[in-house]
């Protein structure tokens, strides 16, 4: 079976920006509060992507802060972040987020560069 993309989310330095422009455009309601790592995102930063007259973006977040790169990141459900980066890691890639837990969301996520640089994320329950 195929693992299948659970989380996007977009992360830049003015995620407030980022929620009013993604609003505008799409229409897309994301009230900032939602529980987060800390190293993906300021904590009192962080939004999920919610529905919208009953339908609604795919499950994902905007966040960031000061000191956050601009990214955009899908993230792919695996059964264990750890082994995923590892496994990741033997095929060429390079990890730029090691794991790292909210336990608020009962979730661990980690990021790695794929061989063309492109940034990917893992989450899942371990």
């Amino acid at each position: 079976m195929a693992n299948a993309v659970v989380h996007v989310e977009l992360i830049g330095p003015d995620p407030d920006r980022l929620r009013a422009f993604y609003a505008a455009l799409f229409g897309w309601d994301s009230p900032a509060g939602a529980p987060v790592a800390p190293a993906v995102s300021d904590p009192d930063a962080y939004s999920f992507l919610e529905p919208v007259d009953g339908a609604g973006p795919v499950a994902g977040g905007i966040g960031g802060g000061p000191g956050f790169a601009a990214h955009a990141v899908f993230y792919v459900g695996v059964d264990d972040v750890t082994l995923a980066l590892e496994q990741a890691e033997r095929l060429g890639a390079t990890v730029a987020l090691p794991p790292q837990r909210n336990e608020g969301g009962g979730v661990t996520v980690g990021h790695f560069r794929d061989p063309a640089g492109n940034l990917v994320g893992v989450a899942g329950p371990r």
